[in-house]
């Protein structure tokens, strides 16, 4: 099976100022690393306030300015790519069909046009939402990060999000799901 997400001894660690004159460096994650492959289902699992959230953000390149990750990331292979929104809804396609559509399913979702030339830390948390929803209905997702997808659901529904999941990931896409 091929390998969708490789993170290898990530670390992170904020910035921030003590007694208001020096800066320290505070750790938050230290020496992580997972592999999800296409048809697999990886869980990360912890308490709330543990870092769980901030592995997504640095896949996804939207940790806070303050701040700084060690280590590899890469999507199949790939480091991990800045690219604009558009190409990433696109999947690098660039003919026209394929922008018209674009266009059309970020409509559908509330965004305009312009949103396609934004970098992912441009965008607010809502508009990434949208966004990632367009990208997965243009075409077949092959890593879904789902990061806390069932809280204040009934059973029944929590149940039924993540049947969902397991559809994708037999459909062939890696799943990252963080509870």
């Amino acid at each position: 099976m091929e390998t969708i997400l490789s993170v290898e001894h990530l670390m992170i660690s904020f910035s921030q100022y003590e007694r208001g004159w020096r800066k320290i460096q505070l750790p938050v994650i230290r020496d992580l690393s997972i592999n999800i492959k296409g048809h697999e289902i990886v869980a990360v699992v912890g308490s709330s306030g543990s870092g769980k959230s901030l592995l997504a953000h640095a896949v996804m390149g939207l940790l806070p300015a303050n701040a700084s990750w060690k280590g590899r990331i890469a999507f199949k292979g790939e480091g991990r790519p800045g690219k604009r929104w558009g190409e990433q809804v696109r999947r690098g396609h660039k003919d026209g069909i394929s922008r018209a559509r674009s266009r059309e399913v970020l409509g559908r979702y509330g965004l305009g046009e312009d949103t396609e030339e934004l970098y992912p830390f441009q965008l607010s948390g809502g508009m990434t939402r949208r966004v990632l929803i367009s990208t997965a209905v243009m075409e077949k997702p092959e890593l879904v990060i789902a990061d806390e997808p069932t809280p204040g659901l009934h059973i029944s529904a929590a149940k039924r999000v993540l049947s969902h999941f397991r559809e994708i990931a037999d459909g062939g896409a890696g799943v990252l799901l963080i509870t």
